[in-house]
């Protein structure tokens, strides 16, 4: 069996994550009446807005971990390591969406297997490469 079919479902929810970050952002434009191409508008707004650009900016480093992870350690463990990440990620949106002090634990949750992918993929490579 072909276990990196694992990481190819952790990879489409975290998508999946992000796109409804994205979907609400935009739905509370049209809330808020905040006319593009501005992302400035009332408070409430723009932590819609934040919670979208802060999930892009984690997924540029949680994607590209998973499939290091994948690659250089165990495709079973980055996704199963992996799978807390779009929930998480999710619960930080809609905590930041009531007030900014409500995705505080999300965030905290939703970062460590962010460093675990990148620093485990790096120790993986290395030892890959020593081995040769």
């Amino acid at each position: 069996m072909d276990y990196y079919i694992y990481v190819v479902i952790v990879s489409a929810l975290a998508l999946l994550a992000y796109y409804f970050t994205l979907l609400m952002a935009g739905l509370a434009r049209g809330r808020f009446k905040v006319e593009a191409p501005s992302h400035s508008g009332p408070p409430e707004y723009e932590r819609y807005v934040r919670a979208h650009h802060n999930t892009l900016e984690h997924l540029v480093l949680f994607l590209p971990g998973l499939w290091l992870f994948a690659y250089t350690v165990d495709p079973v463990w980055a996704a199963a390591i992996g799978l807390i990440w779009p929930f998480m990620r999710v619960g930080y949106a809609l905590g930041y969406h009531k007030a900014p002090e409500k995705r505080l634990l999300w965030i905290y949750l939703s970062m460590p297997p962010i460093y675990i992918f990148v620093l485990g993929s790096l120790i993986g490579g290395l030892v890959q490469a020593i081995r040769g």
